[in-house]
């Protein structure tokens, strides 16, 4: 019972928090319906199977299956995953261009992951952190790749409503 309302609220009180990001954004259908999909059967079940509170069940998941059947639901169905716009073709596998307002939502969700996932040691640096380490393993197009890297170095450095007034006039015009 404690890792279904663990997860219950690690994901809700992620929701609400991505939520208010796209919000101050101007994304509000994104803000409204992100993540539905982490209260479906496959993906709910698994994260609570393997939840541990201080990290993504996933990870966990994929650590002791081998992948993840939460996860493939997800980015599946999720455009604010830069797995959801990878593609192939006889060239091999790549990512494609992804449009701007799921890369808000992308950097709205690395921020409020952080938030939640660090809540003793979070700083505006950690999203940032969290990309630099994992960047070399992301199959994404390199515009949007730096596109999201320009939003997390200047919420490092300037903070969110700085950032956020540059989203909405650069990024989102």
């Amino acid at each position: 019972m404690n890792r279904l309302i663990g997860h219950l609220t690690t994901i809700t009180r992620h929701k609400i928090k991505v939520g208010k990001l796209c919000f101050k954004c101007g994304l509000y259908k994104q803000g409204i319906l992100h993540d539905l999909s982490k209260y479906s059967w496959v993906e709910f079940s698994a994260g609570v199977k393997y939840f541990q509170g201080n990290r993504s069940p996933i990870d966990k998941e994929k650590e002791v299956v081998g992948y993840s059947k939460g996860w493939l639901h997800h980015k599946g169905r999720n455009k604010h995953h830069w797995e959801y716009w990878i593609d192939c073709n006889h060239q091999g596998v790549f990512g494609t261009k992804i449009p701007n307002k799921y890369i808000v939502e992308m950097f709205c969700d690395r921020v409020a992951a952080s938030m939640i996932y660090y809540p003793n040691n979070y700083t505006t640096s950690k999203p940032l952190e969290y990309f630099m380490l994992n960047q070399h393993n992301y199959c994404m197009h390199a515009q949007s790749k730096q596109t999201l890297r320009d939003m997390l170095e200047m919420y490092a450095q300037k903070g969110l409503d700085e950032t956020i007034a540059y989203i909405k006039k650069e990024i989102l015009k």
